[in-house]
């Protein structure tokens, strides 16, 4: 059985403005933080999500990905609220 290859690009798109960007996601971090390119604004994963990518993109990350959707993807950064 073959696995399914990662897909790197997602359409993040801001639930402040409707603004959408096909973004490369990195395969070897989370990306926490996204400034949308319509209005500005820095959007933050929404609770329980791992980065960006997961909580406003067309494709969950690439960890996500790989683990089926499962669990979460990146262990929490240094110093974040939790």
């Amino acid at each position: 059985m073959r696995e399914a290859s990662v897909i790197l690009e997602s359409a993040i798109t801001c639930p402040h403005c409707g603004f959408q960007a096909v973004e490369t996601m990195p395969t070897n971090a989370c990306q926490y933080f996204y400034e949308c390119k319509g209005c500005g604004t820095l959007l933050r994963p929404k609770p329980g999500d791992c980065c960006v990518f997961c909580s406003f993109g067309s494709i969950p990350c690439p960890p996500i990905q790989a683990e089926g959707g499962k669990g979460g993807c990146c262990p929490p950064a240094r110093g974040a609220a939790g």
